[in-house]
């Protein structure tokens, strides 16, 4: 008897108490089991988790200061027939897409590349009352959606934050850039993994915020504990890398990339 397929869910959140519940919810469904890391968050996000696992019993929740602590749940799925959906706590899916996305990767679709990329509407309006969403669509902008298979890959350790760089080890007939973009033939409304990103709106509760803000793959700051500190404070001095460059010379690198082409309204009650 083959091997049957799992869909396991990643999420690495920080100040996300605006939109993280519904983030999860929205995939909740589509994955057998789900971690969900926060990275020390100091507004609601916590206590989201916490009351979202006691009501989700394949949620598992931890407060961690090292999001390298996130990829560590996947490495012992490497090589197996495990798809995994990184959700960040401003991308909303669709879940009906999702369901039926899960019965094509349970009937082995998409095996033969590593990641799935899909339609993202960046949404700088989200209007509740009458459920719509204006935005830069994706392409032409940068698209976010994370769909691994880690069947692909013989293991994958050495990662920042989960699904990122690292170090995999690919099988023959895989790399990193094999991938299927579902928006090269699919449109908006047929595309199973379609997603809202609110990237331009407000996130977190905390006061103060501000948007755009960096993430933390953008400042660097993936270890928070007192080792993870002492290792910045040495780095000051270091060139620092092209994103943290960017913003600190004033590039709105968020615009460049998520505000491409024409600004479109959509539907977005699926999503909301």
């Amino acid at each position: 008897m083959s091997e049957s397929v799992r869909v396991l869910g990643s999420v690495l959140v920080r100040n996300e108490d605006i939109f993280v519940e519904r983030a999860i919810r929205n995939a909740a469904a589509f994955c057998d089991r789900i971690y969900a890391f926060d990275h020390q968050s100091d507004d609601h996000t916590w206590d989201a988790l916490r009351g979202l696992a006691q009501e989700l019993e394949h949620l598992e929740v931890r407060r961690t200061p090292r999001t390298t602590d996130s990829h560590r749940p996947f490495e012992p799925h490497a090589g197996t027939r495990t798809w995994v959906l990184g959700i960040d706590g401003d991308e909303l899916y669709d879940p009906t897409g999702l369901a039926r996305l899960r019965d094509q990767l349970l009937d082995g679709r998409h095996e033969d590349v590593f990641r799935l990329k899909a339609h993202v509407l960046n949404c700088d309006a989200l209007d509740l009352e009458a459920g719509t969403a204006s935005g830069f669509m994706a392409p032409p902008s940068r698209p976010v959606t994370k769909l691994f298979n880690l069947a692909a890959v013989e293991s994958w350790s050495g990662c920042s934050q989960r699904l990122h760089d690292g170090r995999p080890h690919f099988r023959p007939g895989f790399a990193w850039d094999s991938m299927r973009y579902l928006s090269h033939t699919l449109s908006w409304e047929d595309d199973p993994l379609r997603c809202l990103h609110a990237c331009f709106l407000p996130r977190s509760s905390c006061e103060g915020e501000r948007e755009p803000r960096r993430n933390v793959n953008e400042t660097g700051e993936w270890d928070r504990s007192a080792v993870g500190l002492l290792k910045r404070k040495l780095r000051q001095h270091s060139p620092p890398n092209a994103v943290a460059a960017l913003h600190r010379e004033g590039t709105n690198w968020k615009r460049e990339w998520y505000a491409r082409g024409e600004r479109v309204t959509v539907d977005a009650t699926p999503f909301i």
